[in-house]
Parts: structure tokens; C-alpha cells; sequence
């Protein structure tokens, strides 16, 4: 894969300032109005292309309400903790095309939705996946075996009953080695001294032989001045642009740790520099973005592992992700890619995003990836 200049790029993602970044403040902003206010906005929504068929618009209207309802609800329900309007207003927009099709497909339509908004809110987001993920390498010993347990994306609101189950699984698969790939909190708790000390809980909880290492996610949501302190009192390690040479089975293998600046032209020298005195042996890089996988391979990283896009939590079949908050667009979604002689791996994450943007997933559930990692003394398969 070419590597590309983004240079010219003003706005990137994970940063305050990018076209997401804004809609998701100006969204917010609907929760700033009073109750009766975005009701009369709901109404209107539902009555003005529907005023010549009263019956249709106001079914439209409880449709919408209930949608609301339906969202105001998962706080009191400990499910996520989200403002209820924006996605509510984002809900009524996509309703509204299936208004126009006639009876009684239209309230077919309409309960099929109301069916889909209580699944994506309600039950995949907890839905949490274990995937299972091979890689063999010549560059480890023929005896090497590593159980390595890649996390990412946890932004922590609450601790909720995906949380529990994490670390229920996590005990139960006794991995050798955890990595955690950034995005610590969520966007709207960055600062909430509850939601830090459940990350601290739940962060400190990881146990694992050969050690628990974190890198920081995105710059505006592991903030600077926050995760340092965080990290230190798991008692973990936090790569900061660091490398650190672990000992497993009789074998030697490098983990790098590197900070995101979403800018692959600002980490890849940094990933160089750190690179440039290693000698050739099994490399594992971990970073939040999988942006910086075409630079990555061309260092002799043999594993990236990485987060951020949250595999687009709303996926389509056949089609996949409809938005990543990837440099490289629809190119980077999640999943395994392989990458010349790298293999690349993008999780989908394990909470959700923040502020404005939907506690939504549909077709792209949390998971964590348990990695059986071996050597081989011959040049067999490596998937």
C-alpha cells in the first residue's frame, strides 16, 4: 500500500477543530433546549409533509417520541449515558423518507424501525465479541507461543454491564500479555472524576504475566494534562514513544509504543528513530490509528495493532462502514489486513464515542482480540 502525504491536510481526525468534532458540538446544542421546544421541533418535523394525511403524521409523532423516550431511558438503565435529542433529531431524519410509502407498509416500515433503534442502543453495544486471531512468524523459535489479549476504544462513561463482563472474560482467558490501544474515556466524561476512577477500576483489574501496556488515543479524548495521572495509578504501563524489549519462552521480541498525533508525517520519524538501533527480530507496534499501518510496514513492523475507527459502529451488508475517521477513508475500517509482510489488525473498540454521536452500534459489536502468536522453522502458512 502507498504511503500517502497528508501534509496539506488542515483538519485531522481525532483532534479538536475536525467537520466531526464540529457537528458534534453543534448537536449538542439540542440538549440546551427546553423539553416543550424540541417537542414542537419533533412535531413540525412529522406535521409538515404530512398535513394533508393527519393520521400518518401523527403516527410519525409517536414514533419520534417514542424514539426519545426510548433514549432518555438508557441512563436510568445504566446501558449508556448520552444526550437523548441529537440522536433522536438524527432518528427522525432517517424516519422520515419511509413516511411517503404508503399504508400499511408504512407502519410496517415505522415498527421495523422502532425494532432497530432498541437493538442498536439498547443490546449490541453490550454485545461484547471475543475474536480469535493467528500469526505465525520465522522470526520467533519453532517452541514460541504468546497469548497476547489486544483491547482498545474503552471510553469509559460508567462502569455498565459490558465493563463487568470485560474483566470477567479477561480473567477467564488468563492472556500472557495485554495491550491496549487508546481512547480511555469518553468524550463527554474527560474530565468527570467518577468516570476516571471507573476507568482506574476497570483498567486496573488487567493482569497478565509479561505486563499490561497502554498507549493514549486521540489528543481530544486521552487528554495530556489527564491520562498520565490515570495510567500511574492502574499501576500499568503507559508507551509514551517508547520501546520495550520483553523476554517469553527463551525468545526476545520488541513492543513500540507510539503517542497519536493523527499525523503519519509527525509519528512515522518518531517511529524511525526508535527503530533505527533495534536489531531484526519480532516487532509488534502499538497505535491508536491504524493511519500510520503504510508507514509502519515499510519499517519491518510485523504487528500493528490499533483502534479509533470503531469499525464505523454502524455497519451495512455488503457495504460496510459508512464513515472511519481514517486519513485513509473506507480503507481502514476493522479487522485483519495484511499489509506486504505486516499484518495490521483494527478493532472495532469496546465502548462508544461520546458527546453528540449515537450510543449506537448495528452490525459491528464491541469485541477484544486474543492473538495465539507462534514461530516456525519453515516457510509454512501464516494466517
Amino acid at each position: 500500500m502507498e504511503i500517502e502525504d497528508f501534509r496539506h491536510v488542515r483538519h485531522f481526525p481525532g483532534t479538536e477543530g475536525n467537520p466531526f468534532d464540529r457537528w458534534l458540538r453543534v448537536l449538542e446544542d439540542l440538549q440546551k433546549l427546553p423539553a416543550v421546544i424540541f417537542l414542537l421541533i419533533l412535531f413540525f418535523i412529522s406535521w409538515l409533509p404530512l398535513h394533508h394525511e393527519p393520521t400518518k403524521a401523527l403516527l410519525l409523532f409517536i414514533f419520534f417520541s417514542s424514539d426519545w423516550l426510548s433514549l432518555s431511558l438508557l441512563p436510568r438503565f445504566n446501558r449508556s449515558f448520552g444526550p437523548p435529542r441529537p440522536p433522536t433529531l438524527l432518528l427522525a431524519l432517517f424516519r422520515l423518507p419511509f413516511a411517503f410509502v404508503p399504508l400499511p407498509f408504512y407502519l410496517i416500515f415505522q415498527l421495523t424501525g422502532s425494532l432497530l433503534v432498541f437493538y442498536g442502543f439498547w443490546i449490541e453495544p453490550h454485545r461484547l465479541t471475543l475474536t480469535k486471531e493467528k500469526l505465525v512468524t520465522p522470526k520467533l523459535p519453532a517452541d514460541f507461543s504468546l497469548r497476547l489479549l489486544h483491547l482498545g476504544d474503552l471510553h469509559i462513561e460508567r462502569i455498565t454491564q459490558r465493563e463487568i463482563k470485560l474483566n470477567k472474560l479477561i480473567q477467564n482467558l488468563q492472556p500472557d500479555l495485554i495491550l491496549f490501544s487508546g481512547d480511555i474515556l469518553n468524550l463527554s466524561y474527560l474530565e468527570d472524576p467518577q468516570a476516571i476512577q471507573d476507568a482506574i477500576k476497570v483498567i486496573s483489574e488487567w493482569k497478565a504475566p509479561l505486563g499490561v501496556f497502554l498507549v493514549s488515543g486521540s489528543e481530544a479524548v486521552d487528554l495530556a494534562h489527564v491520562i498520565p495521572s490515570l495510567i500511574n495509578q492502574t499501576g500499568h504501563t503507559w508507551l509514551d514513544n517508547q520501546v520495550i524489549t520483553l523476554e517469553h519462552r527463551g525468545a526476545s521480541f520488541d513492543l513500540i509504543g507510539i503517542t497519536c498525533s493523527h499525523r503519519p508525517f509527525v509519528d512515522a520519524p518518531i517511529l524511525e528513530h526508535l527503530l533505527s538501533e533495534l536489531p531484526d527480530r519480532f516487532r509488534i507496534l502499538l497505535y491508536h490509528s491504524p493511519d500510520l499501518a503504510p508507514n509502519a510496514t515499510k519499517m519491518g513492523i510485523d504487528l500493528q495493532l490499533s483502534g479509533h475507527t470503531h469499525g464505523g459502529q454502524i455497519r451495512f451488508p455488503w457495504i460496510g462502514a459508512f464513515f472511519t475517521a481514517s486519513l485513509y477513508g473506507r480503507k481502514f475500517q476493522s479487522g485483519r489486513y495484511s499489509l506486504d509482510s505486516m499484518t495490521l489488525y483494527i478493532t472495532r473498540g469496546i465502548g462508544l464515542e461520546g458527546k453528540a454521536a449515537p450510543r449506537v452500534r448495528f452490525l459491528c459489536p464491541p469485541e477484544i482480540i486474543l492473538w495465539e502468536i507462534t514461530g516456525k522453522t519453515s516457510n509454512s502458512n501464516t494466517r
